[in-house]
């Protein structure tokens, strides 16, 4: 019995094909999962390192935060007071990350934590950099990875609407109905427009 020869370059044509279905597995469980995964880890660090602060010297953060709060109170609130506030802030923020719960307070609360942390790097120059404003020292490195934190707070935020991750975009040939219709990625609802009558004449 004749066989066909195998056309050239189709084994790695099924190759690829075998490759694509595992990347689009893949895919679509990092957009089913990433979402909360930022969240939740978001919610450990906050609750983690608010708590420390409870604590005094156990936080490497928790002098410098004090003297920031101090210069932005103009000393109205001393460290004794400081420092438990923030602890609490931070704390509350990193439940309702954890909880998924009232997320527009918690991101607000975020937010203005933020601000506060950055501003070490304007107020205490000497302390945050080695040379200012391209080496920072330890502190200056702990201060500006807060950056991360906001752009992960920001994707969160993206979400509090019912927003969610595609793994592939809806394209003109395959349609939101096509594209969502791999497990576990989410649909899109499209505007449904009447039928149009060819037999109406318009007014």
């Amino acid at each position: 019995m004749l066989h066909s020869p195998t056309p050239p370059g189709a084994a790695w044509r099924r190759r690829f094909d075998r490759l694509d279905r595992l990347d689009r597995r893949i895919t679509t469980a990092l957009a089913g999962a990433a979402i909360p995964v930022l969240r939740i880890a978001l919610g450990l660090v906050f609750v983690w390192f608010g708590a420390l602060k409870f604590f005094p010297g156990l936080s490497p953060a928790q002098d410098l935060a004090a003297r920031t709060i101090g210069q932005l109170t103009l000393g109205l609130v001393p460290p004794e007071v400081a420092l438990p506030v923030l602890a609490a802030w931070e704390v509350l923020i990193g439940l309702g990350l954890l909880s998924g719960r009232f997320l527009r307070a918690t991101l607000l609360l975020l937010a203005a934590q933020m601000l506060g942390t950055l501003t070490p790097l304007i107020l205490f120059p000497a302390e945050t950099f080695t040379v200012f404003p391209i080496a920072p020292t330890l502190e200056g490195q702990y201060i500006l990875k807060n950056l991360v934190i906001v752009g992960a707070a920001m994707v969160v935020g993206a979400t509090v609407r019912g927003g969610h991750l595609l793994a592939e975009p809806a394209t003109a040939t395959t349609g939101p109905a096509t594209a969502a219709a791999t497990p576990g990625t989410p649909l899109q609802s499209t505007p449904m427009s009447a039928p149009s009558r060819s037999s109406e004449v318009p007014s």
